[in-house]
């Protein structure tokens, strides 16, 4: 029985997403957008008692104020989760300033347009193999009327590892042990502090394991750039450095997988936008590509982050008391009337899209271009190889609750 079936879950499930929110609410994964928007119409931020005090703004205006206030919010191992949820420093997302800007100028130059472009052919290829095993796999299995495959779990799931492990330096053949991690981290974790500590301590003893190999053989990848690193002048304690391995590893993987099956769940239930994708399959660089993939990082961002209350203040006139927690809902600002316009619809076309799916502030997100550069290639590659394919409704897509949202499987028809 998945975990978030348990009859527990079922007897606490949210009947009032106003004052009793809960992200890990299997709603949350299917009707997300939904539950922003009623909360909307009632007022600017919901309350739960769930997790402690806890708010969830769902204005672009509140969730700006959070996002750019380092005075009254502070990053340092928040994760609104259980109150005695073990907490481990993840630099610089779990970190304030002054402190914060040394981690990140160590590693956003890893990160850069420059270096992330040559990413590109190399990851290009990848996807390709990805789309050939697709189909070897949907051949062999081909029943008399349909080639059937689960878009999310032989595709999505894989380019951001593989881009990730590049990055850092380590085997594609550690995949399964990532996704592991990852799911356990975020889908069962947020629930069982238990859980927490067992995936948390093999994380930590694979990464501090990672860092003593490259100190004694380098290598020209960002785990060595990581062992060496230093901050005006002095070494980096080791927590820090396997921090900013697990902020890659966290950050860098669900986040874009979820982004990408978003968008390959939109194309199989949107026939028109598929085909007007398909139009400029022999264009990479048509501007419709873009257009797609920013409406998708709107529509479905898939990252909720969050901050502890550090100074009492008030957010759009409701105040909060420093000990208390609050949300970043990012994807709920990206459906702000006063922010967008129709945000309800999705239009593959939308020329003004200043969404907030990477983040506001200080905080936002360091890999954006290699999230991009991964989402742009992995819709290019699918729709040129399967211009027509469409949902296989026999079949239930099931989505992910939490600080990560996301289809955890896309059944897809190949030749819809």
């Amino acid at each position: 029985m998945a975990y978030e079936e348990s009859d527990t879950v079922e007897a606490n499930r949210v009947t009032d997403w106003v004052n009793d929110w809960d992200w890990l609410d299997p709603a949350w994964g299917s009707n997300a957008i939904e539950i922003w928007n009623s909360v909307r119409e009632q007022c600017p931020m919901a309350l739960t008692e769930r997790y402690g005090r806890a708010f969830m703004p769902v204005t672009m205006e509140a969730v700006s104020a959070i996002a750019n206030d380092t005075v009254n919010f502070s990053s340092i191992f928040v994760s609104v989760a259980q109150p005695d949820a073990i907490r481990r420093p993840a630099p610089p997302i779990t970190s304030d300033p002054p402190d914060h800007h040394g981690h990140r100028r160590l590693l956003l130059p890893s990160f850069s347009p420059r270096r992330i472009a040559e990413m590109e052919a190399e990851l290009r290829e990848y996807t390709q193999q990805l789309i050939a095993q697709v189909r070897a796999k949907a051949s062999a299995s081909q029943s008399a009327s349909s080639a059937t495959a689960d878009a999310a779990a032989q595709y999505s799931q894989h380019i951001p590892v593989h881009g990730i492990a590049q990055m850092i330096g380590v085997p594609d053949s550690d995949a399964d042990l990532f996704r592991d991690w990852i799911y356990r981290n975020f889908q069962l974790a947020p629930r069982d502090n238990k859980v927490r500590e067992q995936v948390t301590a093999e994380m930590r003893a694979y990464f501090f394991d990672l860092l003593e190999k490259r100190a004694a053989e380098p290598q020209d990848d960002l785990a060595t750039l990581i062992t060496n690193a230093e901050i005006n002048g002095e070494p980096v304690d080791d927590e820090l450095k396997v921090g900013y391995l697990l902020l890659l590893l966290l950050a860098g993987i669900d986040t874009t997988w979820s982004a990408i099956g978003s968008g390959l769940w939109h194309l199989a239930t949107n026939p028109d936008d598929l085909a007007r994708l398909a139009a400029v399959v022999d264009d990479p660089d048509d501007m419709l590509w873009l257009t797609f993939t920013e409406e998708v990082l709107r529509y479905y961002a898939p990252v909720t982050m969050g901050r502890k209350v550090i100074g009492d203040t008030e957010i759009q006139g409701c105040p909060v008391r420093a000990g208390e927690q609050v949300l970043v809902t990012f994807p709920a600002a990206n459906h702000d009337p006063l922010a967008f316009e129709d945000p309800h619809e999705f239009r593959i076309d939308r020329a003004e899209n200043r969404h907030v799916a990477f983040g506001l502030g200080i905080h936002r997100c360091l890999g954006s271009n290699l999230a991009r550069l991964e989402m742009h290639i992995a819709f290019h590659e699918w729709v040129c190889a399967f211009p027509n394919f469409a949902l296989d409704t026999s079949e239930e897509t099931t989505w992910t609750s939490g600080q990560i949202r996301g289809p955890r499987n896309i059944p897809v028809v190949l030749e819809g």
